[in-house]
């Protein structure tokens, strides 16, 4: 599950013996909510030259960096270059995915301790509230080196139903809706236009 407060006290109240995991997608997704957070920031304190090169670069900043070709790699480089902060939390964006293949608990929270550590000294405020989220969360980060369960799969279906519900702008009819999902894997999507 996620970080959200209220999952986790709903989770609490109606299954209290169960153990929370933080999944690979959620952690990651609120790391990378955190580097759109820094993007935008700096974006909105540039002039109209400044905002022009930093136009585009948030797919650059949330792709991991060994999946960047040369030209895009070369890109991103020039970006961080050119802004610390944006520096900074891309690379403590890079560092903690070495979390997720960590062998022993007692390195995983080594780990985590010290990228906490890292990003509080870091001085930017998204990563310092990040940081803060992750100690009040190392309970549930802890217990992946555990369970190493994830929602990925359920984070897909969730999108096709989305995805259906889009395609047919809505549905008004309740039990039709509910026979399109029973076929849902069946179906092939393609873009119009």
């Amino acid at each position: 599950m996620h970080m959200s407060t209220g999952f986790i006290a709903a989770l609490k109240e109606t299954l209290p013996d169960i153990e929370i995991v933080f999944d690979h997608y959620h952690v990651s997704a609120l790391i990378n909510k955190t580097i759109d957070d820094v993007r935008r920031e700096k974006q909105s304190r540039l002039d109209e030259e400044g905002k022009k090169t930093l136009k585009g670069s948030r797919y650059l900043l949330l792709t991991n960096y060994d999946k960047l070709d040369d030209d895009k790699e070369f890109l991103l480089r020039s970006l961080l270059d050119a802004n610390e902060p944006l520096f900074t939390i891309h690379a403590m964006k890079e560092q903690f995915r070495a979390f997720w293949e960590k062998v022993s608990i007692i390195e995983t929270f080594i780990f985590v301790y010290a990228w906490c550590q890292d990003a509080e000294r870091s001085g930017i405020k998204q990563l310092i509230k990040l940081a803060k989220t992750f100690r009040e969360h190392s309970f549930g980060l802890l217990s992946y080196f555990f369970h190493r369960n994830s929602c990925a799969m359920i984070e897909g279906i969730n999108n096709k139903i989305k995805t259906l519900k889009r395609q047919a702008y809505g549905f008004r009819d309740m039990d039709y809706f509910k026979l399109r999902l029973y076929h849902l894997h069946s179906q092939a999507y393609s873009l119009t236009g």
